[in-house]
Parts: structure tokens; sequence; C-alpha cells
């Protein structure tokens, strides 16, 4: 396998707050890899620091061999990043038609026609709310829209933040399902996830963060085996 992603010595945060302290994180052309942990352990800074809207103060982000550390977002994504964030990730007042749209601006009609086609066959239930404003769907199908919306760049590597978060538990096999099936399709996935065991059951490996840190990395099977990670993911250990 080739690798897609390397952090060597990673910092960063918000201005002079400094949230990560020296993370080091690989991934392998078409792993599925989980990063877990407890509230405030940097999960999500993380994330926001490698596609470039959190501030990274040392460390090395490599993608496919290439120093990216200080690429924009819009050059993350011409080059087959995407990401989906927790919150905030669609348009709540255009369609959901105008959202996916909004995913492929730079294309030719006929492209995106068949980007949001193949976006669609995904998230089948979509299908009947094209006309329907992002405002009007439930927690779930606003998951399933941002993610659809992001695959219309064709992307080959897909961040997402905690994509189950608050939806229920139809919402959450459903979303992470259709995750790991994106796998099966080339795709390489690096997620942060608050239902540990939901995602790790179809993840390849998964990192603990704690404190900012890198506290354990296992296969995924190691760490849905493992009496500490229990005590990982609440905080207990450091």
């Amino acid at each position: 396998m080739s690798r897609v992603l390397e952090v060597i010595g990673l910092t960063g945060g918000y201005g002079p707050i400094q949230i990560l302290n020296g993370i080091d994180l690989h991934v392998e052309e078409g792993e599925f890899i989980t990063i877990i942990g407890p509230n405030g352990c940097g999960k999500s800074t993380f994330i926001k620091v490698i596609f470039g809207i959190a501030d990274r103060y040392e460390g090395l982000i490599s993608y496919r061999g290439e120093d990216i550390s200080t690429w924009r977002p819009d050059q993350l994504v011409n080059n087959g990043i995407a990401y989906v964030p927790q919150v905030d990730n669609i348009f709540p007042s255009l369609t959901v038609r105008e959202n996916l749209q909004m995913g492929g601006i730079q294309l030719t009609s006929k492209i995106l026609a068949e980007r949001i086609t193949e976006a669609l066959d995904m998230f089948g239930d979509l299908k009947f709310r094209m006309n329907d404003l992002g405002a009007s769907l439930s927690g779930g199908e606003r998951q399933m829209l941002a993610i659809s919306r992001a695959l219309i760049s064709n992307p080959s590597f897909l961040l997402l933040d905690e994509p189950t978060a608050a939806l229920s538990p139809k919402y959450q096999t459903e979303i992470i399902n259709s995750i790991a099936a994106l796998k099966g399709k080339g795709l390489t996935i690096l997620i942060i996830e608050q239902n540990a065991r939901l995602s790790l059951s179809k993840s390849d490996r998964g990192y603990i963060f704690v404190g900012g840190e890198v506290a354990y990395v296992a296969n995924a099977d190691q760490l849905l085996n493992s009496t500490d990670i229990g005590a990982y993911f609440l905080g207990a250990k450091s």
C-alpha cells in the first residue's frame, strides 16, 4: 500500500490556544481509519488543521508524498481531499438539488449531473427530497446530504468529523455502513467518531487521542477487544 497521509510532530490550535501537542499519524491507501477519544482531546482540531481551517504551528502534513502543510482548502479539494464538518455542513436555505450543485460549481453540466446521480445512489432517500429546502431535512438526512455533496468533487480521500453525532441509532448505522461502502469503492477514509464501537467495527485501524496527543494506536479489532479502550475513551488515562 502507498501512504496517502503522513503527519509528523503536528502541533496546532486556534491562535494562541494550543490544542495539539505533537501528533504522529498515517493513513495508507484504501484504509478506513477511526479517531476516537474524550471530548476536548483535539480530534476535531486535528482534522481542521489537516484541511487548513485551524492553525498549524509546527510539524509535517504530507499527502501522497507531498508537503501540504500550508495548502489552502481549495487546493486540497482540487487534489482529491474532501472534508465533511460536524455542523453547518449544508446550506439550509438552498434545496437539496442546489446543495448538491454547490459541490460541483466548476464542473460541466453533464459531469455534474452524472456525479449527482452517483451520489444519490448511495443515499436513495434524498432522491425524493430534491426540491425540499435543506432546513426541512432531519439530522440524518442532513448528514447524508453533506456526504453526498462532498462526493460531487470525486475525492479519493475523505475526512469526516463525527458524522453520526446526535443521530438516532438507525441513522448512525446507515451512515457508517454507507461510509464503509465508499471504502469498497476505493476511497480512503479518515473519520472522527463518538460511536467508537460502530465505527471501529468497519475500520482497519484506530487512534485514541487524549490531551492533544496520540495515546494509543492499534488495529481496530485489537481496540475493540482491549480492556483499556473504555478508560482511554473516557479520559481516565493520559
